[in-house]
């Protein structure tokens, strides 16, 4: 039977008692924030390459981070505005550590030169939990030739991204060098998110 108006259409499309009390449900379940301990004086950031032993890892946090290699990263224009671009980036969880292939002379770059802060900004993918790495930029050097050392980790990057060689090494090499592309290595020192505690075992 057709709906007379539109009215008719609207009160047979609302949920009916039973319906309602799985939505109330279902918007009642409990969500947590959570975060990683902030760097102090009393509980400095990790050296390059060393993880700071007091720094907590929450375990969803870090099942979020993980699981993604794109997220948004913002950096911190000339007049005090983030500035947000999507990214690749992999994340060293015995460093606290996540690395991104930038190009020079890009505004992202120009920013971290400037100003090192910067975050990374990472979802689930329904988009309803996140976590945001936020930390200090180190830049590498640029690539200037096909086998220096930050051609050599840019190399190390793709192939832990993508989890599989490049079909021609030396087109990727000589790429980054004609690129001019460099490595972004944010040091995390901050974490937060929301997260649902069944997170980690519905992924």
């Amino acid at each position: 039977m057709w709906p007379n108006s539109l009215w008719d259409l609207v009160e047979r499309s609302r949920p009916g008692p039973r319906e309602m009390r799985s939505l109330l449900l279902e918007e009642e379940r409990p969500v947590e924030m959570v975060k990683w301990v902030s760097a102090t004086p009393k509980n400095p950031p990790a050296a390059p390459g060393e993880r700071n032993p007091r720094m907590t890892l929450n375990p969803d946090l870090v099942a979020l981070a993980s699981a993604r290699n794109i997220g948004a990263m913002a950096t911190i224009k000339r007049d005090g505005r983030p500035r947000l671009s999507t990214v690749n980036f992999t994340l060293d969880l015995a460093t606290a550590t996540a690395r991104i292939s930038v190009l020079d002379g890009r505004a992202k770059v120009d920013n971290l030169r400037r100003d090192p802060r910067a975050s990374i900004f990472v979802t689930s993918s329904d988009g309803w939990t996140y976590a945001v790495l936020e930390g200090t930029v180190e830049l590498s050097p640029v690539a200037m030739a096909s086998d220096d050392q930050t051609v050599e980790e840019l190399v190390e990057i793709y192939r832990v991204i993508r989890g599989e060689d490049h079909p021609s090494w030396d087109e990727y090499r000589e790429a980054m060098v004609a690129d001019r592309r460099l490595v972004a290595r944010l040091r995390v020192e901050h974490a937060y998110g929301l997260t649902r505690p069944q997170y980690a075992s519905t992924t």
